[in-house]
């Protein structure tokens, strides 16, 4: 009896890669969107910059921009009067006000309040040709001599200049930092303007200021009447 052939095996299956080659996976569909739309827009942003630059593209102004709007009123002539006083010298001070107020066995992190002021003022010195007696002016025609008796020079009070003064410091206690939160007090930093104006007025007398003045004064007088043809003029003026 011959023999039968052996049963063969199953052939392997087909390996459905072998006869591809592989397959590269690329960015998606909404990727490559979103790329050309950024790429679009840098090229447009580009574009915009570069016409901008040649002034090519109008400016466009900022809409949140900031906005003054003065409503201020018309000015108002509240007096008008006539000088007859001859400014003969002014002089310029400056003082640094140092005011501090504060209460007795209270520490000062809970109440106080010290400012430290820079003051610049002007004082002016003049002479009041107002108030001259008849008999103040003595004219000799004939040998063109003249004998003037004018007041003392005066003193103004001093006029500050804000655009150079300033505070440089301020402290407050806390019971101070929450009083002014709810309510508003100019009158202490109006204490602050007039101690200042204070300090600079009394200054202003010890300056030689008034001498100044007296001597201005003369001098302005001699080259007037000089013109007028007068030689000689004497000035006195009353004690103050």
């Amino acid at each position: 009896m011959a023999d039968s052939p052996a049963p063969s095996s199953p052939d392997p299956e087909p390996d459905p890669t072998s006869e591809y080659p592989a397959v590269q996976r690329g960015p998606s569909g909404f990727a490559r969107l979103l790329i050309f739309v950024g790429v679009v827009f840098a090229l447009l942003v580009a574009s915009c910059l570069g016409l901008r630059a040649v002034n090519v593209l109008p400016t466009f102004d900022n809409p949140f921009s900031d906005r003054t709007t003065d409503r201020s009123q018309p000015v108002l002539l509240e007096s008008m009067r006539d000088l007859e006083r001859f400014v003969a010298a002014d002089g310029t001070f400056q003082v640094i006000v140092d005011l501090q107020e504060n209460k007795d066995n209270i520490p000062d992190f809970l109440i106080n309040r010290r400012t430290l002021f820079v003051g610049s003022g002007t004082v002016e010195a003049y002479v009041d040709f107002g108030g001259l007696a008849g008999d103040a002016l003595k004219v000799d025609e004939e040998k063109k001599t003249i004998e003037l008796t004018l007041p003392a020079p005066q003193q103004s009070t001093a006029a500050l200049d804000m655009e150079r003064s300033y505070v440089v410091a301020e402290e407050r206690g806390l019971f101070n930092r929450i009083g002014d939160a709810f309510r508003d007090d100019p009158g202490k930093q109006q204490q602050v303007y007039q101690l200042a104006q204070q300090r600079i007025t009394e200054a202003a007398k010890a300056s030689g200021l008034d001498e100044r003045a007296r001597e201005n004064t003369q001098r302005m007088l001699e080259s007037l009447f000089a013109r007028l043809g007068y030689s000689t003029v004497t000035v006195t003026f009353a004690n103050p």
